[in-house]
Protein backbone atom coordinates (compact mmCIF):
# COMPACT_ATOMS: atom_id res chain seq x y z
CA UNK A 1 0.00 0.00 0.00
CA UNK A 2 3.21 2.02 0.93
CA UNK A 3 3.87 2.08 -2.85
CA UNK A 4 0.76 3.12 -4.73
CA UNK A 5 1.34 5.93 -7.11
CA UNK A 6 -1.07 9.20 -6.47
CA UNK A 7 -2.59 10.04 -9.83
CA UNK A 8 -4.27 13.69 -10.43
CA UNK A 9 -5.10 15.42 -13.46
CA UNK A 10 -2.50 17.72 -15.73
CA UNK A 11 -0.73 19.87 -16.26
CA UNK A 12 2.27 18.86 -14.13
CA UNK A 13 5.03 20.55 -13.54
CA UNK A 14 8.41 18.57 -12.60
CA UNK A 15 10.61 20.50 -10.11
CA UNK A 16 13.49 19.18 -8.13
CA UNK A 17 13.08 21.50 -5.15
CA UNK A 18 11.73 19.30 -2.37
CA UNK A 19 10.71 20.30 1.32
CA UNK A 20 13.95 19.12 2.60
CA UNK A 21 15.63 21.11 0.29
CA UNK A 22 14.01 24.72 1.52
CA UNK A 23 14.65 24.07 5.39
CA UNK A 24 18.29 23.49 4.52
CA UNK A 25 18.41 26.59 2.45
CA UNK A 26 16.48 28.32 5.79
CA UNK A 27 19.29 26.69 8.47
CA UNK A 28 21.82 28.39 6.36
CA UNK A 29 20.73 31.34 5.62
CA UNK A 30 20.64 31.02 9.42
CA UNK A 31 24.13 30.13 10.12
CA UNK A 32 25.39 33.88 10.23
CA UNK A 33 22.79 35.00 12.87
CA UNK A 34 24.09 31.55 14.94
CA UNK A 35 27.82 31.98 14.93
CA UNK A 36 27.12 35.70 15.95
CA UNK A 37 25.14 34.71 18.96
CA UNK A 38 27.52 32.27 20.33
CA UNK A 39 30.45 34.53 19.60
CA UNK A 40 28.72 37.43 21.21
CA UNK A 41 27.48 35.50 24.58
CA UNK A 42 29.45 32.61 24.96
CA UNK A 43 29.32 28.76 25.35
CA UNK A 44 26.22 28.97 27.34
CA UNK A 45 24.33 30.02 23.93
CA UNK A 46 26.01 27.43 21.93
CA UNK A 47 24.50 24.56 24.83
CA UNK A 48 20.99 26.47 24.34
CA UNK A 49 20.77 26.37 20.68
CA UNK A 50 22.33 22.49 20.92
CA UNK A 51 19.94 21.28 23.28
CA UNK A 52 16.90 23.06 21.76
CA UNK A 53 17.45 21.55 18.26
CA UNK A 54 18.25 17.75 20.05
CA UNK A 55 15.59 18.26 21.81
CA UNK A 56 13.14 18.72 18.91
CA UNK A 57 14.78 16.19 16.67
CA UNK A 58 14.11 14.18 19.68
CA UNK A 59 10.98 14.84 20.11
CA UNK A 60 10.13 14.10 16.38
CA UNK A 61 11.97 10.84 16.37
CA UNK A 62 9.90 8.46 18.99
CA UNK A 63 6.96 10.41 18.07
CA UNK A 64 7.02 8.59 14.48
CA UNK A 65 8.57 5.63 16.59
CA UNK A 66 5.55 5.27 18.60
CA UNK A 67 2.71 6.02 16.29
CA UNK A 68 4.88 3.83 13.53
CA UNK A 69 5.02 6.31 11.42
CA UNK A 70 7.82 6.96 8.21
CA UNK A 71 10.65 9.00 9.63
CA UNK A 72 10.56 12.44 9.07
CA UNK A 73 13.71 13.81 10.87
CA UNK A 74 15.64 13.95 7.45
CA UNK A 75 13.33 16.99 5.87
CA UNK A 76 15.19 19.02 8.62
CA UNK A 77 11.82 21.01 9.61
CA UNK A 78 12.50 19.79 13.56
CA UNK A 79 16.85 20.74 13.13
CA UNK A 80 15.21 24.18 11.86
CA UNK A 81 11.97 24.67 14.28
CA UNK A 82 15.09 23.86 17.03
CA UNK A 83 17.43 26.15 15.99
CA UNK A 84 14.87 29.28 15.72
CA UNK A 85 13.20 28.53 18.92
CA UNK A 86 16.69 28.60 20.19
CA UNK A 87 17.79 31.93 18.54
CA UNK A 88 14.63 33.46 19.93
CA UNK A 89 16.12 33.13 23.64
CA UNK A 90 17.64 34.69 26.27
CA UNK A 91 21.40 33.63 26.92
CA UNK A 92 20.66 32.95 30.46
CA UNK A 93 17.92 30.80 30.79
CA UNK A 94 18.95 27.16 31.58
CA UNK A 95 19.11 24.23 30.01
CA UNK A 96 15.45 22.73 30.55
CA UNK A 97 14.08 26.24 28.81
CA UNK A 98 14.71 25.20 25.70
CA UNK A 99 14.25 21.17 26.08
CA UNK A 100 10.83 21.96 27.59
CA UNK A 101 10.10 24.72 24.70
CA UNK A 102 11.05 22.21 21.66
CA UNK A 103 9.20 19.61 23.12
CA UNK A 104 6.00 21.66 23.23
CA UNK A 105 6.83 23.15 19.89
CA UNK A 106 7.08 19.98 17.97
CA UNK A 107 5.13 17.12 20.18
CA UNK A 108 1.55 19.64 20.66
CA UNK A 109 1.77 22.22 17.98
CA UNK A 110 3.75 20.28 14.90
CA UNK A 111 2.81 16.11 15.29
CA UNK A 112 -0.60 16.40 17.24
CA UNK A 113 -1.98 18.27 14.35
CA UNK A 114 -0.55 15.75 11.47
CA UNK A 115 3.14 16.70 11.27
CA UNK A 116 4.57 19.35 8.38
CA UNK A 117 1.81 21.08 6.42
CA UNK A 118 -0.65 20.66 8.93
CA UNK A 119 0.19 22.97 11.63
CA UNK A 120 -1.90 26.15 11.99
CA UNK A 121 1.00 28.02 13.64
CA UNK A 122 4.43 28.61 13.69
CA UNK A 123 6.12 25.73 15.67
CA UNK A 124 8.83 27.79 17.10
CA UNK A 125 6.60 30.99 17.86
CA UNK A 126 4.15 28.71 19.66
CA UNK A 127 7.12 27.19 21.77
CA UNK A 128 8.18 30.50 22.89
CA UNK A 129 4.95 31.90 23.96
CA UNK A 130 4.47 28.53 25.62
CA UNK A 131 7.80 29.43 27.65
CA UNK A 132 7.00 33.23 28.09
CA UNK A 133 3.90 32.27 29.94
CA UNK A 134 5.10 29.62 31.67
CA UNK A 135 8.69 31.11 32.73
CA UNK A 136 8.18 34.55 32.46
CA UNK A 137 11.05 36.14 34.72
CA UNK A 138 13.85 33.55 33.46
CA UNK A 139 12.29 34.73 29.47
CA UNK A 140 12.52 37.92 30.01
CA UNK A 141 16.30 38.11 31.73
CA UNK A 142 18.53 38.96 29.11
CA UNK A 143 22.62 40.10 29.71
CA UNK A 144 25.80 40.39 28.12
CA UNK A 145 29.03 38.68 29.92
CA UNK A 146 27.46 37.82 32.88
CA UNK A 147 25.75 41.14 33.24
CA UNK A 148 21.98 41.37 33.34
CA UNK A 149 20.04 44.30 31.78
CA UNK A 150 17.16 45.04 30.00
CA UNK A 151 16.92 45.01 26.30
CA UNK A 152 17.40 48.23 23.97
CA UNK A 153 13.68 48.18 22.89
CA UNK A 154 12.62 48.09 26.10
CA UNK A 155 14.90 51.17 27.29
CA UNK A 156 13.71 52.90 23.94
CA UNK A 157 10.11 52.21 25.43
CA UNK A 158 10.83 54.37 28.38
CA UNK A 159 11.89 56.72 26.38
CA UNK A 160 15.60 56.35 27.04
CA UNK A 161 18.21 56.57 24.48
CA UNK A 162 20.16 53.87 22.43
CA UNK A 163 23.10 53.07 20.06
CA UNK A 164 21.37 52.11 17.47
CA UNK A 165 24.35 51.30 15.40
CA UNK A 166 25.27 48.63 17.96
CA UNK A 167 21.61 47.24 17.93
CA UNK A 168 22.03 46.66 14.23
CA UNK A 169 25.64 44.57 14.79
CA UNK A 170 24.21 42.91 17.43
CA UNK A 171 26.38 43.79 20.31
CA UNK A 172 23.90 44.27 22.88
CA UNK A 173 21.76 42.58 25.45
CA UNK A 174 18.70 40.39 23.63
CA UNK A 175 18.09 37.27 22.47
CA UNK A 176 20.91 35.05 20.53
CA UNK A 177 19.85 35.65 17.64
CA UNK A 178 20.18 39.60 18.54
CA UNK A 179 22.17 40.56 15.45
CA UNK A 180 20.40 42.52 12.34
CA UNK A 181 23.20 42.79 10.44
CA UNK A 182 23.62 38.67 10.35
CA UNK A 183 19.69 38.48 9.98
CA UNK A 184 19.71 40.50 6.69
CA UNK A 185 22.87 38.48 5.00
CA UNK A 186 20.74 35.47 4.93
CA UNK A 187 17.51 36.68 4.08
CA UNK A 188 19.47 38.06 1.20
CA UNK A 189 20.45 34.48 0.30
CA UNK A 190 16.68 33.10 0.51
CA UNK A 191 15.70 36.00 -1.66
CA UNK A 192 18.38 35.26 -4.50
CA UNK A 193 17.60 31.73 -4.54
CA UNK A 194 14.32 32.15 -4.30
CA UNK A 195 12.70 30.91 -0.90
CA UNK A 196 11.38 33.78 0.18
CA UNK A 197 9.40 36.77 -1.10
CA UNK A 198 9.98 40.49 -0.48
CA UNK A 199 5.59 40.74 -0.11
CA UNK A 200 6.12 39.86 3.80
CA UNK A 201 8.76 40.94 4.93
CA UNK A 202 8.28 44.34 3.04
CA UNK A 203 4.70 44.85 4.23
CA UNK A 204 5.05 43.79 8.14
CA UNK A 205 8.60 46.31 8.83
CA UNK A 206 7.42 48.99 6.68
CA UNK A 207 3.74 48.98 8.58
CA UNK A 208 5.31 48.67 11.99
CA UNK A 209 7.76 51.68 11.74
CA UNK A 210 5.04 53.70 9.57
CA UNK A 211 2.54 53.44 12.79
CA UNK A 212 5.37 53.48 15.56
CA UNK A 213 6.39 56.86 14.68
CA UNK A 214 2.90 58.06 13.74
CA UNK A 215 1.63 56.48 16.98
CA UNK A 216 4.99 57.44 19.74
CA UNK A 217 5.16 61.02 18.42
CA UNK A 218 8.85 60.45 17.88
CA UNK A 219 8.27 61.36 13.53
CA UNK A 220 10.14 59.68 11.02
CA UNK A 221 13.66 60.15 12.33
CA UNK A 222 16.26 57.77 11.18
CA UNK A 223 17.96 56.47 14.48
CA UNK A 224 14.21 55.63 16.17
CA UNK A 225 12.85 54.03 13.33
CA UNK A 226 16.44 51.63 13.02
CA UNK A 227 16.37 50.96 16.89
CA UNK A 228 12.34 50.26 16.72
CA UNK A 229 13.35 47.78 13.32
CA UNK A 230 16.41 46.04 15.19
CA UNK A 231 14.82 45.78 18.53
CA UNK A 232 12.45 43.48 19.70
CA UNK A 233 13.02 40.66 17.65
CA UNK A 234 10.91 42.41 14.51
CA UNK A 235 13.44 41.50 12.22
CA UNK A 236 14.18 37.67 12.70
CA UNK A 237 10.38 37.24 13.02
CA UNK A 238 9.48 39.41 9.95
CA UNK A 239 12.10 37.18 7.87
CA UNK A 240 12.34 33.89 9.30
CA UNK A 241 9.01 33.37 10.66
CA UNK A 242 6.24 35.32 9.12
CA UNK A 243 7.54 33.94 5.65
CA UNK A 244 7.07 30.19 7.03
CA UNK A 245 5.27 28.69 4.16
CA UNK A 246 2.95 26.76 6.07
CA UNK A 247 1.14 29.35 8.07
CA UNK A 248 1.45 32.43 5.61
CA UNK A 249 -1.02 33.02 2.63
CA UNK A 250 -0.49 31.53 -0.65
CA UNK A 251 -0.64 34.58 -3.03
CA UNK A 252 1.40 38.12 -3.37
CA UNK A 253 -1.83 40.06 -2.39
CA UNK A 254 -2.56 37.92 0.79
CA UNK A 255 1.28 37.62 1.92
CA UNK A 256 0.70 42.07 1.53
CA UNK A 257 -2.81 41.58 3.62
CA UNK A 258 -0.92 39.53 5.74
CA UNK A 259 2.38 41.40 6.33
CA UNK A 260 0.36 44.92 6.70
CA UNK A 261 -2.11 43.16 9.44
CA UNK A 262 0.78 41.66 11.58
CA UNK A 263 2.31 45.12 11.44
CA UNK A 264 -0.85 46.92 12.95
CA UNK A 265 -0.83 44.29 15.74
CA UNK A 266 3.17 44.65 16.42
CA UNK A 267 2.99 48.38 16.65
CA UNK A 268 -0.07 48.33 18.64
CA UNK A 269 1.21 45.75 21.28
CA UNK A 270 4.46 48.06 21.17
CA UNK A 271 2.52 51.28 21.60
CA UNK A 272 0.25 50.19 24.20
CA UNK A 273 1.22 47.10 25.69
CA UNK A 274 3.48 46.50 28.59
CA UNK A 275 5.56 43.62 27.37
CA UNK A 276 8.17 44.19 24.04
CA UNK A 277 7.60 40.91 23.23
CA UNK A 278 5.42 42.29 20.23
CA UNK A 279 6.65 40.35 18.00
CA UNK A 280 6.03 36.82 18.69
CA UNK A 281 2.17 36.84 19.83
CA UNK A 282 1.82 39.37 16.59
CA UNK A 283 2.95 36.50 14.32
CA UNK A 284 0.83 34.05 16.27
CA UNK A 285 -2.27 35.73 16.00
CA UNK A 286 -1.67 36.23 12.42
CA UNK A 287 -0.97 32.81 11.67
CA UNK A 288 -4.42 31.98 13.10
CA UNK A 289 -6.10 34.55 10.18
CA UNK A 290 -3.90 32.68 7.36
CA UNK A 291 -6.98 30.21 5.80
CA UNK A 292 -9.50 33.26 5.92
CA UNK A 293 -6.97 35.39 3.91
CA UNK A 294 -6.16 33.06 1.70
CA UNK A 295 -10.32 32.23 0.96
CA UNK A 296 -10.80 36.07 0.09
CA UNK A 297 -7.55 36.48 -1.68
CA UNK A 298 -7.98 33.64 -4.06
CA UNK A 299 -5.53 33.83 -7.06
CA UNK A 300 -7.23 32.98 -11.04
CA UNK A 301 -7.20 29.63 -11.13
CA UNK A 302 -4.42 28.18 -14.09
CA UNK A 303 -5.82 28.15 -17.85
CA UNK A 304 -8.74 30.63 -17.58
CA UNK A 305 -8.41 33.31 -20.13
CA UNK A 306 -8.54 36.78 -19.00
CA UNK A 307 -12.62 37.43 -19.60
CA UNK A 308 -13.30 33.64 -17.31
CA UNK A 309 -14.90 34.43 -14.29
CA UNK A 310 -13.34 33.61 -11.19
CA UNK A 311 -14.98 31.99 -8.22
CA UNK A 312 -16.31 34.25 -6.09
CA UNK A 313 -14.39 34.59 -2.15
CA UNK A 314 -17.01 33.00 0.25
CA UNK A 315 -15.96 34.02 3.76
CA UNK A 316 -16.94 31.06 6.42
CA UNK A 317 -19.72 32.35 8.96
CA UNK A 318 -18.02 31.34 11.50
CA UNK A 319 -14.56 33.70 10.98
CA UNK A 320 -16.78 36.40 10.77
CA UNK A 321 -18.50 35.88 13.92
CA UNK A 322 -15.64 35.54 15.56
CA UNK A 323 -13.99 38.75 13.81
CA UNK A 324 -17.23 40.47 15.29
CA UNK A 325 -17.24 39.42 18.41
CA UNK A 326 -13.18 40.10 18.74
CA UNK A 327 -13.55 43.43 17.46
CA UNK A 328 -16.59 44.13 20.21
CA UNK A 329 -14.41 42.81 22.87
CA UNK A 330 -11.36 44.45 21.87
CA UNK A 331 -13.00 48.14 21.77
CA UNK A 332 -14.76 47.33 25.07
CA UNK A 333 -11.58 46.61 26.87
CA UNK A 334 -9.79 49.56 25.24
CA UNK A 335 -12.75 51.76 25.82
CA UNK A 336 -12.41 50.34 29.74
CA UNK A 337 -9.28 50.61 29.96
CA UNK A 338 -9.08 54.39 28.31
CA UNK A 339 -11.75 55.43 30.73
CA UNK A 340 -10.14 53.49 33.86
CA UNK A 341 -6.05 54.79 33.25
CA UNK A 342 -6.46 57.96 35.19
CA UNK A 343 -7.72 56.78 38.26
CA UNK A 344 -5.83 53.47 38.17
CA UNK A 345 -2.51 56.26 37.63
CA UNK A 346 -4.35 57.82 40.66
CA UNK A 347 -4.14 54.91 43.03
CA UNK A 348 -0.55 53.88 41.89
CA UNK A 349 0.60 57.59 42.75
CA UNK A 350 -1.56 56.96 46.38
CA UNK A 351 0.38 53.67 47.06
CA UNK A 352 3.63 55.39 46.27
CA UNK A 353 2.38 58.39 48.61
CA UNK A 354 1.30 55.75 51.33
CA UNK A 355 4.30 53.81 51.36
CA UNK A 356 7.08 56.70 51.64
CA UNK A 357 4.84 57.62 54.72
CA UNK A 358 5.21 54.38 55.95
CA UNK A 359 8.71 54.27 56.13
CA UNK A 360 9.59 58.00 56.60
CA UNK A 361 6.67 58.45 59.68
CA UNK A 362 8.18 61.95 60.74
CA UNK A 363 7.35 63.54 57.22
CA UNK A 364 4.91 65.98 56.34
CA UNK A 365 5.79 66.29 52.76
CA UNK A 366 7.19 64.49 49.67
CA UNK A 367 9.91 65.91 46.92
CA UNK A 368 11.28 64.15 44.09
CA UNK A 369 15.71 64.24 44.64
CA UNK A 370 16.84 65.63 42.14
CA UNK A 371 19.93 64.02 41.94
CA UNK A 372 17.49 60.66 41.20
CA UNK A 373 15.93 61.78 39.04
CA UNK A 374 18.90 62.37 36.83
CA UNK A 375 20.38 58.85 37.83
CA UNK A 376 17.15 57.05 37.00
CA UNK A 377 16.71 59.20 33.56
CA UNK A 378 20.13 58.13 32.44
CA UNK A 379 20.46 54.87 33.78
CA UNK A 380 17.13 53.60 35.40
CA UNK A 381 17.12 50.84 33.02
CA UNK A 382 20.13 49.12 34.19
CA UNK A 383 20.60 46.29 36.89
CA UNK A 384 22.07 48.52 39.91
CA UNK A 385 25.31 47.68 40.70
CA UNK A 386 26.42 46.22 37.21
CA UNK A 387 24.40 42.61 39.38
CA UNK A 388 26.05 43.41 42.85
CA UNK A 389 22.58 43.23 44.54
CA UNK A 390 21.14 40.42 41.62
CA UNK A 391 18.71 41.90 39.48
CA UNK A 392 17.99 45.26 40.78
CA UNK A 393 15.80 48.70 39.81
CA UNK A 394 16.35 51.97 41.00
CA UNK A 395 12.52 52.91 40.64
CA UNK A 396 12.11 56.64 42.48
CA UNK A 397 14.19 58.45 45.15
CA UNK A 398 12.36 61.31 47.19
CA UNK A 399 13.28 63.66 50.36
CA UNK A 400 10.74 63.46 53.01
CA UNK A 401 10.12 67.28 54.62
CA UNK A 402 9.46 68.49 57.91
CA UNK A 403 6.79 70.82 58.35
CA UNK A 404 9.57 73.84 57.68
CA UNK A 405 11.08 72.32 54.52
CA UNK A 406 13.85 70.38 56.35
CA UNK A 407 14.92 66.64 54.95
CA UNK A 408 14.18 64.33 57.63
CA UNK A 409 14.96 61.22 55.62
CA UNK A 410 14.93 59.63 52.23
CA UNK A 411 12.44 56.77 50.41
CA UNK A 412 13.86 55.00 47.71
CA UNK A 413 11.53 53.01 46.03
CA UNK A 414 13.59 49.81 44.22
CA UNK A 415 12.66 46.41 41.86
CA UNK A 416 13.56 43.19 41.99
CA UNK A 417 13.41 40.87 39.27
CA UNK A 418 14.70 37.96 41.62
CA UNK A 419 11.46 36.97 43.27
CA UNK A 420 10.11 34.03 43.24
CA UNK A 421 6.99 34.77 41.34
CA UNK A 422 8.01 37.80 39.48
CA UNK A 423 8.92 41.11 40.55
CA UNK A 424 9.32 42.83 44.06
CA UNK A 425 8.63 46.67 44.43
CA UNK A 426 9.33 48.08 47.63
CA UNK A 427 10.00 51.14 49.31
CA UNK A 428 13.19 51.77 51.58
CA UNK A 429 13.54 54.48 54.45
CA UNK A 430 16.95 55.36 55.07
CA UNK A 431 17.41 58.86 57.61
CA UNK A 432 19.86 61.28 57.49
CA UNK A 433 22.17 59.61 59.67
CA UNK A 434 22.16 56.46 57.38
CA UNK A 435 19.58 54.46 59.41
CA UNK A 436 17.01 51.99 58.11
CA UNK A 437 13.16 53.16 59.00
CA UNK A 438 12.00 50.43 57.50
CA UNK A 439 10.36 48.96 54.16
CA UNK A 440 7.25 49.01 52.55
CA UNK A 441 5.91 46.78 49.81
CA UNK A 442 3.97 48.26 46.83
CA UNK A 443 4.57 45.40 44.55
CA UNK A 444 4.21 41.58 45.87
CA UNK A 445 2.86 38.40 43.86
CA UNK A 446 4.81 35.95 45.80
CA UNK A 447 3.09 32.48 47.36
CA UNK A 448 0.34 32.70 49.88
CA UNK A 449 2.07 31.41 53.44
CA UNK A 450 5.28 31.34 52.31
CA UNK A 451 6.84 34.20 49.85
CA UNK A 452 4.29 36.53 51.28
CA UNK A 453 5.25 35.63 54.63
CA UNK A 454 8.03 38.97 53.66
CA UNK A 455 5.19 41.61 54.47
CA UNK A 456 4.73 40.74 58.06
CA UNK A 457 5.32 43.55 60.21
CA UNK A 458 7.28 40.97 62.18
CA UNK A 459 9.94 40.06 59.20
CA UNK A 460 9.67 43.80 58.12
CA UNK A 461 10.81 45.21 61.36
CA UNK A 462 13.69 43.02 61.63
CA UNK A 463 15.12 46.10 59.19
CA UNK A 464 14.13 48.94 61.41
CA UNK A 465 16.18 51.41 62.89
CA UNK A 466 19.57 49.41 61.99
CA UNK A 467 22.35 51.58 60.90
CA UNK A 468 24.93 49.13 58.80
CA UNK A 469 26.40 49.11 55.20
CA UNK A 470 24.50 46.15 53.96
CA UNK A 471 22.31 43.28 55.68
CA UNK A 472 22.96 39.63 55.08
CA UNK A 473 20.43 36.45 54.81
CA UNK A 474 20.34 33.99 57.42
CA UNK A 475 18.59 30.95 56.61
CA UNK A 476 19.18 29.23 59.74
CA UNK A 477 17.22 31.76 61.75
CA UNK A 478 17.90 32.78 65.46
CA UNK A 479 20.09 36.19 64.24
CA UNK A 480 21.53 38.76 67.21
CA UNK A 481 23.69 41.03 64.51
CA UNK A 482 22.17 43.65 63.46
CA UNK A 483 23.72 42.70 60.08
CA UNK A 484 21.88 39.86 60.19
CA UNK A 485 17.98 39.34 59.17
CA UNK A 486 16.49 35.73 59.38
CA UNK A 487 14.97 34.30 56.16
CA UNK A 488 11.24 32.98 56.17
CA UNK A 489 10.90 29.60 56.44
CA UNK A 490 10.64 27.64 53.22
CA UNK A 491 11.16 30.75 51.03
CA UNK A 492 14.99 31.69 50.82
CA UNK A 493 14.55 32.98 47.18
CA UNK A 494 11.94 35.96 47.65
CA UNK A 495 13.91 36.95 51.09
CA UNK A 496 17.42 37.16 49.49
CA UNK A 497 15.64 39.04 46.72
CA UNK A 498 14.41 41.82 49.29
CA UNK A 499 17.58 42.13 51.58
CA UNK A 500 19.43 42.47 47.85
CA UNK A 501 16.56 45.15 47.10
CA UNK A 502 17.32 47.02 50.33
CA UNK A 503 21.10 46.61 50.04
CA UNK A 504 20.95 48.26 47.01
CA UNK A 505 18.52 50.68 48.22
CA UNK A 506 21.41 51.79 51.14
CA UNK A 507 24.02 52.04 48.96
CA UNK A 508 22.11 54.10 46.31
CA UNK A 509 21.41 55.96 49.64
CA UNK A 510 24.68 57.10 50.63
CA UNK A 511 26.26 57.45 46.94
CA UNK A 512 23.73 58.91 44.75
CA UNK A 513 21.39 60.91 47.20
CA UNK A 514 22.56 62.21 50.54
Amino acid sequence: MEKLLNVSSGPHIRSKLTTGFVMYDVILALMPATFFGVYHFGFHAFLILATSIVSACLTEYLFDVLTERPNTLRDGSAVLTGLLLGLCLSPTVPLFVPYLGSLFAILVVKCFFGGLGQNFMNPALAGRCFLLISFGTLMTDFGVDGVSGATPLAVLSKGGTVNAAEMFLGFTSGTIGVSCAAMLLGAAYLLIVGDITWHIPVSYIGTTLVLMAIGTGQGFRPLFLLAEMCGGGLLLGALFMATDPVTSPITAPGQIVYGVSLGILTALFRIYGNSTESVSYAIILGNLFTPLIDKVAIPKPFGLGDNAKTPKPRIPKAAVVLTVVTLVSGVALGGVNFMTRDTIEAQKLAANAASYQAVLADAESFALNESAVDFVKEYGSEVYGNGKYGKVYINEAVNGLDASGSVVGYAISVTTADGFDGNVTLTVGVSGDGTVNGISFTELNETAGMGMRVDEDEWKAQFAGKAVDSFTLNKAGGSTADNEIDSVSGASTTSGAVVNAVNAAIDFANNHVK
